[in-house]
């Protein structure tokens, strides 16, 4: 791992979003409460939650955080062509490393639980664009994807 220990603690935020692609059929459902697999959106926040909580564990030499603030938004995707959901994940802490690991992991992982609880619909579906949007805090100061 780097060595970490000289830096200065520092409020932190990291917001990384990813999207699913999807049929109508599972558009429908989840309009209609027609998944079997219960509550879509809840399973998907309390996945991402927890991803973003056990990050260290799944990326190599990526630093345990204490969190103070993860929220995962769903929404579907206001797009003419494409039918899906955008997750959004913000990750907060104030420490001595950034959050954009637990964001992004917060993310996808939110996203795989849709594809997993939606697949009997359509097993097609395709995760895309897992990408950090901004960051905020540490020793490289602030970054948006806006303003890249």
């Amino acid at each position: 791992m780097v060595d970490v220990s000289q830096k200065d603690e520092t409020h932190r935020v990291a917001v990384a979003e990813s999207t699913v692609l999807m049929s109508h059929t599972v558009l429908d459902a989840l309009h209609n409460d027609g998944l079997p697999k219960g509550d879509l959106f809840a399973t998907a926040r309390i996945a991402g939650i927890q991803a973003a909580k056990r990050c260290s564990d799944m990326i190599p030499l990526c630093h345990p955080l204490p969190l103070t603030k993860v929220a995962i938004d769903i929404a579907e995707l206001r797009h003419s062509e494409l039918k899906g959901l955008v997750v959004t994940a913000t990750c907060k802490t104030q420490g001595k490393t950034g959050v954009e690991m637990e964001a992004l992991t917060a993310a996808a992982v939110a996203s795989l639980t849709i594809y997993d609880m939606c697949k009997a619909l359509d097993k097609g579906m395709t995760i895309t664009d897992t990408r950090l949007l901004s960051k905020k805090g540490g020793k490289s100061g602030n970054w948006s994807r806006e303003n890249d």
